[in-house]
């Protein structure tokens, strides 16, 4: 008896474009690491152009008339959703090797070594956001996952000469593969109950009381609240964002972040058995509680911190509880408030990382930790600096006129809409509770004085660019929300 023979899908290869042409530019940046010097020291801007055709791929799809459109037997899908976030992504990736411009150039002088690899890995995790964020398939879910995961491992502990940075990458990489094991014996457990790895195709009736349906969707979600740092998967965050260098934790706080909402928000819309029904039922309820134990944990452990590496990653716990109040919802507005919400996150906390980054070039590789303290005294020093650093602490905080104010009340909003008060009163007192740190910031830079000689701050113009860069963006998002929010709300269409 022959066998059936192999039949391989149909491959639009003009949906595939933004991704084939990331890695094939990310090859060449690899290809350029290991060549002459003088092309090892200009890897960084020949990253920033890789980023171009992706984003012209983009334009074109988005611009194009119609609606949803699919390749690969369905398995990967293009549409406002997916675009949305690849955009998101590629600005993110555009603006962590911007700030990692000066770095790498302080390494080669410092130590004689090259770390032209770095570009590249930031490439290829990109490339693993957006394949997460357009798969509609567990199987390609899981490998945008492990390509993101991979690179990153690889990040942490890029600062080989800090046994901190190295004792963060070997945390990140336990951790990260002890929870991948539970999100692919989630996804088998998925497919033995409906038969199928097409999340769009999952069967209503496996939905209907299918305990091993929800087991295997509770063990998938694991892996994706591990990367967005949920409670109780959240210990091994400050740890990791405080050892690993400043511009990858950049990266990682904004784009992992967004990459893991992504895929949650893919998983759960792509199926009506996941968005509505029993089961949704079930993980809305336990994804409620977990999001005010994420808010609450998160603010508590900020409070006490007087790193501000340290701070900033404890918050962006408590962050991810917001967001995942807005998942909760299960509505549109819910998912337009993640990616509004995303979008002013990018910016606000990669412009405080780019501050964070200046101050600790000035300080010098031999001073410990980033304190707190440090920052007295900066609004005389460097006002401009100052200043950029407060508006980032008052959109975290959520004032008004800032991206952030305006994220948060979009989630709030869709939770009070859907009726759910408790989880809008904890959100809500969570972000009174948050202005305290944040604003301790401010009071530092501006109301006290150094304790020594405070050196001055050089700021070179990749980092300046990409200060400017954030601030305009926190700004736009707080003052002109409507085409931005407009886009957003054609996510679920």
């Amino acid at each position: 008896m022959s066998a059936d023979p192999i039949v391989i899908p149909p491959i639009d290869w003009s949906l595939l474009a933004p991704f084939v042409s990331l890695v094939l530019g990310g090859i060449a940046v690899t290809l350029m690491a290991v060549g002459p010097p003088s092309w090892r020291r200009h890897t960084g801007h020949a990253a920033l152009l890789v980023l171009v055709p992706p984003a012209w791929f983009l334009w074109r799809l988005g611009s194009s008339p119609g609606g949803a459109v699919e390749t690969m037997s369905g398995m990967v899908v293009m549409d406002h959703f997916s675009i949305g976030f690849h955009a998101l992504f590629l600005l993110t990736a555009a603006l962590a090797l911007l700030l990692a411009v000066p770095v790498l150039a302080d390494a080669r002088r410092q130590h004689g070594g090259d770390s032209a690899e770095y570009d590249a890995l930031v490439l290829f995790a990109t490339a693993g956001m957006m394949l997460m964020s357009s798969s509609t398939n567990l199987l390609i879910l899981f490998l945008g996952l492990e390509v993101l995961s991979l690179p990153l491992y690889v990040l942490v502990g890029f600062s080989r000469t800090q046994d901190r940075s190295m004792e963060s990458s070997v945390k990140y990489f336990l951790l990260g593969a002890f929870s991948t094991g539970f999100t692919i014996y989630g996804m088998a457990l998925m497919y033995a109950a409906t038969g199928t790895l097409d999340l769009s195709r999952l069967p209503e009736e496996a939905a209907e009381g299918s305990t091993l349906l929800m087991l295997g969707f509770g063990l998938t979600l694991v892996g994706f609240l591990f990367k967005i740092a949920a409670f109780p998967f959240h210990f091994w965050l400050p740890d990791v964002y405080q050892g690993a260098p400043t511009s990858v934790t950049a990266f990682m706080i904004a784009g992992t972040k967004a990459a893991a909402f992504a895929a949650v928000l893919r998983l759960v819309t792509s199926s009506p058995a996941l968005w509505e029904g029993p089961v949704a039922d079930e993980w809305a309820r336990l994804l409620s509680v977990l999001a005010m134990l994420t808010m609450t944990a998160g603010n508590v452990v900020a409070l006490v911190q007087t790193d501000i590496k340290r701070m900033l990653a404890c918050s962006s716990i408590a962050h991810a509880g917001y967001l995942m109040i807005a998942v909760v919802t299960r509505s549109g507005d819910g998912v337009a408030g993640v990616l509004y919400y995303l979008a002013a996150y990018l910016f606000m906390n990669l412009g405080a990382f780019a501050v964070v980054l200046a101050i600790d070039r000035a300080r010098g590789s031999h001073a410990p930790g980033d304190p707190i303290a440090s920052y007295a005294g900066l609004a005389r020093r460097h006002p401009l600096l100052a200043a950029a650093m407060a508006l980032f602490m008052l959109s975290l905080t959520g004032v008004p006129l800032t991206g952030g104010f305006l994220g948060k009340f979009y989630i709030f909003s869709a939770a009070i809409e859907a009726n759910l008060y408790p989880l809008a009163a904890v959100g809500l007192l969570n972000s009174a509770l948050a202005a305290a740190y944040y604003l301790n910031v401010i009071l530092v830079m501006y109301m006290r004085e150094p304790q020594a000689e405070a050196p001055g701050v050089r700021l070179p113009l990749p980092l300046g660019a990409g200060i400017a860069l954030s601030a305009a963006g926190v700004i736009y998002l707080g003052i002109f929300p409507g085409r931005f929010l407009e886009f957003a709300r054609t996510l679920l269409l």
